[in-house]
This record gives structure tokens, sequence and C-alpha cells, in this order.
């Protein structure tokens, strides 16, 4: 079980995120979702102990940053350097190297996890390719595949399904529900809207504050809508639901 408890985040005096609590149970997918700039990044980040903040993240009871080895990341795409002279098979190859220690050779083992994680993502046959010579969605799935690799129990992906083709999506999918059933943990940032959003267990709604926590019918209403995106118009003067916002 993953445990936030008031965790706030503070950017030379402007306040990013503020008393944010939340508890992720084993086996759920979860989609963290929010206006630009309303901390959903920052919050992983900071539950990751990758940027400065305030609050207590913990993991099975541990203090998160001392469970490091049991969660993978999988970054932006556009905080990536694609120019970066490595290939698919290296960028796989980080995750055990982490965990191995990076002056060591990666032993056999270690290569057989990440050859059986780039053909779980069907691109065992581009191993050897630059990774800057990949398409979005090559990329996103050897990224992926590095997050396989580590044989973690919790992922946290920031805009997985961001410049992807239907290939890839459709096969992150799969692959997401698979972790699922084994009792992984999931927390995917994104920018979905519709009927995407009902493929998560639980939404939560962010901007600075978690403003909703719940499945996401009851997340999705005009009301919560309309307080984390503040543009949202109600016709007819009457309360809307998910179903009306959407379809």
């Amino acid at each position: 079980m993953l445990e936030v408890q008031n965790l706030s985040v503070n950017y030379r005096g402007i306040l990013a995120l503020d008393n944010v609590s939340l508890v992720l149970e084993p086996g759920e997918l979860v989609g963290l979702i929010g206006p630009n700039g309303a901390g959903k990044s920052t919050l992983i980040k900071a539950m990751l102990g990758l940027i400065a903040c305030r609050g207590q993240v913990t993991y099975g009871g541990v203090p998160l940053r001392r469970r490091r080895r049991a969660i993978a990341y999988v970054p932006q795409r556009s905080h990536i350097d694609w120019d970066y002279p490595i290939t698919a098979q290296q960028v796989a190859m980080l995750a055990p190297s982490a965990l191995t220690g990076w002056f060591r050779r990666p032993g056999r083992t270690a290569k057989q996890q990440v050859a059986v994680a780039l053909e779980r993502v069907d691109m065992l046959h581009l191993a050897h390719a630059p990774i800057g010579e990949l398409s979005g969605g090559q990329q996103q799935r050897v990224f992926l595949a590095r997050a396989l690799a580590q044989n973690a129990d919790l992922f946290l992906l920031d805009e997985p399904f961001t410049g992807i083709d239907k290939k890839t999506e459709a096969l992150m999918l799969a692959i997401f529900a698979e972790l699922r059933a084994q009792g992984k943990t999931l927390v995917v940032c994104s920018h979905e809207w519709g009927d995407a959003l009902n493929r998560y267990d639980r939404l939560l709604l962010l901007n600075r504050h978690l403003l909703a926590n719940d499945i996401p019918q009851a997340v999705m209403t005009f009301d919560n809508i309309q307080r984390a995106y503040g543009q949202a118009s109600q016709s007819s003067g009457s309360k809307q639901t998910y179903a009306d916002f959407f379809c």
C-alpha cells in the first residue's frame, strides 16, 4: 500500500501542491488527471523524492525513498534527451544496472530480463537501434520495457499515452491489465478525456489540491470539472453528470 500524507511543494514562494493525501492499494490502475500546471508531474516527482517537499510518503509502511527498487518511473517523453547516443537495449538495461550497480557488467540474468521485456513490448527486433531514431510510440515502448525489466511493484507513468500510435496504446493497455492482475499498482498521469477515463479503477483529480478521489463516474461530475478547470459551462441551469458532460 502506498500512502501519501499532507504532501506540499513550494517553488520559490509558489504553492505547487497543498496538503495532498491519498492511499493507493495493490492491484489498482489509477488515473491522475487535472489541467496543465495542476501539479500532476510535481506530485509524482515529490513522491519519488526527486524534488523537495513537505509531508510523508510510505510504501508498505516504509519511507518510499527506502523502497526505490520496488518502484518503476516512466518520465514524460519531453523530458528525455533523444539525441543521447544510446540504443533501445541499453535504455532497457538501465533498470537492472541501477539495481546491481553501475560499474558492474550486466550478467546473464539481467540480459534475459531485458530481452523478455523488449519482446513483451514488441521491440526486441529493434534492440540495437539508436533510441533517437525510433518513432514516438517505439520510444515509449522502450521506456516501458525498462520499467518491466525492473520487476517493480509500483509503476508511476507520466503521460505515457502522449504522442503514441494506436498499436502502442493497445499494447500498453494490455500490459497494464496484466500488471494489475498481478497485484501491481499503477499511477498514470494523463490528459485523456471521455470514455478513455473509464479504463481506470480510480481517478485522482488534482489542481494543487486533491479535489476528488473515486471511481471515474463519481469524479467526473460537472461540479468537479468546474472546480478543477474553471472553464466548464452549465446548460439549462441543472447539474450535469459524467454521462451528460461526455456524451
